[in-house]
């Protein structure tokens, strides 16, 4: 007869926070070989907002600008930061805590996860963001938010963001060609007051 084994509470903690907090597919290995399999996707059922080009630029108070630039210079001083899950500081950051870190730094306060950071701020087209917008990103349009970033640029070159990863830590990406970001559903919210 085999006794109930108790699993210490400890061992728990690691699963727990994999579970909620902000994350990436882990690629597989396979023993065979080294080349990374990512896992597979679920079809979406309605298209994601297209990535579009930006609309003309609309004017901003330059008190505005400054303050984008600041948050968008700050947030680069953490690139190459470790991954923590549940962390909010430079000694490690999920994707939340980068967030609402760097904001902080600027008066402007963030809820702890991504899926409530989007009812934060003032939903805009993925299109019209501007460097210092947050854009969240979900598997498809029914799931909830499970990741944000931060807005560097948005031009013909790309969509830039800087936001941390469970995988890389905090780094810059070009959303638009990125073959996991770009396949995901993504809203984006304004928390910069013109």
């Amino acid at each position: 007869m085999v006794k109930n084994a108790r699993i210490p509470i400890l061992l728990l903690l690691p699963l727990h926070f994999s579970l909620i907090s902000c994350d990436t597919p882990i690629p597989i290995y396979r023993p065979s070989d080294s080349s990374r399999v990512e896992e597979p996707r679920e079809k979406r059922e309605e298209p994601r907002e297209k990535w579009e080009e930006p609309k003309e630029k609309r004017e901003e108070p330059k008190e505005v600008d400054a303050l984008r630039q600041g948050v968008v210079d700050f947030a680069r001083q953490f690139v190459g930061t470790d991954y923590k899950p549940a962390g909010k500081n430079p000694q490690g950051f999920d994707c939340s805590g980068f967030t609402g870190y760097v904001m902080r730094k600027f008066g402007i306060e963030l809820s702890a996860s991504s899926k409530y950071q989007e009812k934060d701020g003032k939903m805009i087209p993925v299109s019209e963001v501007l460097p210092g917008d947050l854009l969240f990103f979900r598997r498809d349009k029914a799931s909830t938010v499970f990741h944000v970033a931060i807005v560097i640029s948005n031009d013909r070159d790309g969509l830039y963001v800087v936001h941390s990863t469970s995988s890389r830590g905090v780094v810059v990406d070009n959303i638009k060609k990125s073959s996991y970001w770009s396949g995901m559903y993504a809203t984006a919210g304004r928390v910069i007051k013109p």
